[in-house]
C-alpha cells in the first residue's frame, strides 16, 4: 500500500470521521454518570486489545476475543437496555417529526424556541414556600418525551396549577403527598407517581430517595425535576441526570424559563 493511498482523504471521509466522533461524544454524554459508562470503557478496551493481538498475529487470543466481539451486539442490547430505551423515547417522541427534536438534541441546528404555558411564578413561589416549611416534594415537568408510562388511570389527574395547589398536595397529611406529581404545561396531569430509580452507583448521602427517583426519570426522558428536601428544605434541580443545588429562586426561574424554551 502506497503512503499516498493512506493519506488520500476525500470529503466523504472527513464527514464520516466527524459523524463518528459526534456519535461517540453524545454516546459518552448519554452514559456519563451511570454504571454503563464503566462497561462501555471495558468493551472499548477489549476491542483495542483484540485489534492489537490481530496485528501481532497472536492467533489464539485473537480468535478468542474475536468470538467475544462477534456476539457483543446482543450483549450490548442487554447491558445498555436503559440507555437504548432513553434514545428510543427521544426518537419516538410524539413531537419528533414536527419539531425536529432529534436535531435539536444533537445541537446541529438552531431551532425556533417553543413557548411554555407553565406559570413559573406560581411554581417557583410554591417551591420557595415548601422550602421554608421543609415540605418534601418531587415535581416532574414534562417536555417532549411523554411520561404516560410512569402513571396509570388510577393516579391520572387534571388539576390546574395555581397558588397553594402544590403545597396542598405535598402537605404531610395529604393523601396525595406520597410520590411525584407530573406537570404538563400549566396542569398537574398525575399525582402519586412512582418513578424509576437511578442506577448511579455513587450518590452523596445528603440525597435521598426523592433525588434518586428524580435522577431516574431524567436518565430515561428529557423531563425536568425539582426536589424539595424534607430534612433540610433545600431544593435541587435535576436535568439530564445532573443535580444542581438551588441557592437563588430568581436563578431557578431563569433556568426553568431557558430550559422550557429549548
Amino acid at each position: 500500500m502506497q503512503l499516498a493511498d493512506f493519506i488520500d482523504f476525500s470529503f466523504i471521509d472527513v464527514v464520516d470521521i466527524i459523524l463518528v466522533a459526534l456519535l461517540l461524544f453524545y454516546l459518552y454524554k448519554l452514559l456519563k454518570g451511570t454504571v454503563a459508562i464503566n462497561i462501555f470503557i471495558g468493551i472499548v478496551i477489549i476491542y483495542l486489545i483484540w485489534r492489537l493481538t490481530d496485528l501481532l498475529n497472536m492467533d489464539v487470543l485473537s480468535n478468542l476475543l474475536g468470538k467475544f466481539i462477534s456476539v457483543g451486539f446482543f450483549a450490548l442490547i442487554v447491558v445498555f437496555q436503559q440507555e437504548i430505551r432513553k434514545f428510543l423515547l427521544l426518537l419516538g417522541s410524539t413531537n419528533f417529526t414536527t419539531r425536529r427534536n432529534m436535531v435539536r438534541y444533537f445541537r446541529f441546528l438552531n431551532q425556533e424556541k417553543r413557548v411554555s404555558t407553565l406559570d413559573l411564578d406560581v411554581l417557583v413561589d410554591a417551591c420557595e414556600e415548601m422550602s421554608k416549611s421543609k415540605t418534601g416534594a418531587l415535581i416532574v415537568i414534562q417536555r417532549n418525551n411523554s411520561l404516560e408510562f410512569t402513571y396509570s388511570s388510577n393516579n391520572r389527574s387534571e388539576i390546574k396549577l395555581g397558588p397553594l395547589v402544590l403545597q396542598s398536595i405535598f402537605f404531610k397529611n395529604s393523601p396525595l403527598h406520597d410520590g411525584a406529581v407530573v406537570l404538563k404545561n400549566n396542569n398537574i396531569i398525575a399525582t402519586r407517581v412512582v418513578l424509576p430509580l437511578s442506577e448511579k452507583p455513587k450518590l452523596p448521602n445528603k440525597y435521598g430517595l426523592r433525588h434518586r427517583a428524580g435522577l431516574g426519570i431524567t436518565e430515561k426522558t428529557d423531563a425536568l425535576v425539582l426536589v424539595v428536601s424534607e430534612q433540610t428544605g433545600k431544593i435541587v434541580y435535576i436535568k439530564d441526570s445532573e443535580l444542581y443545588p438551588i441557592d437563588s429562586f430568581a436563578a431557578l426561574k431563569e433556568t426553568l424559563s431557558q430550559d422550557l424554551s429549548e
